[in-house]
């Protein structure tokens, strides 16, 4: 045997030992330690197979801070088929952010391969106008429309913001997300731009819900109409002055939005909750209540004239909130303080940096 093939033969033991190695050090690390976080093992089994997370499950709220039986387990994987996923109050958005947290704390690759799937549902769920639908795939009802409502969208593009940025735990995101994320992130931004309602040529707040075709506003719930939402137009407001060098379009919307917002403050005013006897059992009403130095605002406001209104169940605009049945005056938030730091803080700051 010559020496160029004794050399041959001793590289080749030697990629095969090497091989072995490796192998055996990919096993060792993918071997899953004992549970280090009860919320992040919860959280993995209550992943939908769509990659998302629903909000609810037979009509209750998920809650993940607790022990589960093992046939509360074996029900919950039997359920993981369900299409009920959503970016509603923080679904989805919650679990990666919480999940790429409890990787960076205990290591279990689980976890992060978790998010990522995560990920992956909010890269899928987005449509081609840069909106994403209050759930997906389930496009029943409301469920389709472009969905700012609860701060939705603003919660997603805040989880594609922290991948671009690798930032608040997303530094151990595959960097293969970055460049899809960035996208996904511009597109959502180009689709905040679209849905900014004009009136008479003036920017003013952000609708609730839009259609996702013709991204014209409309209706969600009964009681949640057409109307400029002073919450969540503060909560994109908030997002796009947390943008990097904005470009003209970008500054003309938060200019314009926050001069409706300071327009439409009720000032000297607070909202309370007070015991009242005229309501049904002696219960409570909410009341607007005189008070110097402070404001709020309203939730909606009517598109042209800026007059606050109210709705319940029946879908009937009202402009007086007593006019409204007490489950839903007491069970909604009509009024809020939602842009009060923008104002007081956070534009004038933005101006310093941004401002022509």
């Amino acid at each position: 045997m010559n020496n160029h093939l004794k050399r041959i033969i001793r590289c080749m033991s030697l990629s095969v030992l090497f091989a072995g190695v490796a192998m055996f050090n990919y096993a060792q690390s993918n071997k899953r330690p004992a549970a280090q976080d009860q919320v992040a093992e919860n959280m993995l089994l209550y992943q939908r197979l769509s990659g998302g997370w629903a909000k609810a499950v037979h009509g209750r709220k998920i809650v993940y801070d607790i022990s589960l039986t093992e046939a509360q387990k074996y029900q919950i994987k039997q359920e993981k088929g369900l299409k009920d996923a959503t970016i509603d109050n923080k679904a989805t958005s919650r679990e990666i952010n919480y999940l790429v947290k409890a990787f960076d704390k205990t290591r279990d690759s689980a976890y992060l391969l978790s998010a990522q799937k995560g990920i992956d549902y909010l890269l899928k769920a987005q449509y081609d106008n840069g909106g994403w639908p209050q759930y997906y795939p389930d496009s029943s009802l409301y469920r389709s429309q472009v969905t700012f409502n609860d701060n939705a969208i603003v919660n997603v593009l805040n989880v594609l913001d922290n991948v671009v940025l690798q930032k608040n735990g997303y530094e151990w995101v595959d960097p293969k997300y970055q460049p899809r994320c960035a996208t996904a992130l511009q597109k959502g931004i180009g689709c905040i731009l679209k849905t900014q309602i004009k009136v008479n040529g003036k920017r003013t707040g952000w609708n609730q819900q839009y259609n996702k075709n013709t991204l014209l506003p409309e209706k969600a719930r009964s009681f949640e109409l057409v109307g400029l939402a002073s919450a969540e137009s503060a909560a994109i407001v908030e997002f796009l002055m947390n943008q990097p060098r904005p470009g003209a379009a970008v500054k003309a919307a938060v200019t314009g939005a926050v001069d409706w917002l300071k327009s439409v403050a009720i000032e000297g005013y607070t909202v309370q909750k007070v015991e009242d006897p005229n309501e049904p059992g002696g219960g409570k009403n909410v009341v607007l209540k005189k008070t110097e130095n402070s404001r709020i605002w309203a939730r909606y406001y009517e598109i042209g004239t800026n007059r606050p209104f109210f709705c319940g169940r029946d879908g009937q605009k009202k402009y007086n909130l007593q006019e409204i049945e007490t489950e839903r005056r007491l069970g909604y938030s009509w009024y809020g303080s939602w842009p009060e730091r923008i104002i007081t803080k956070d534009y004038a700051k933005w101006l310093e940096q941004y401002g022509d």
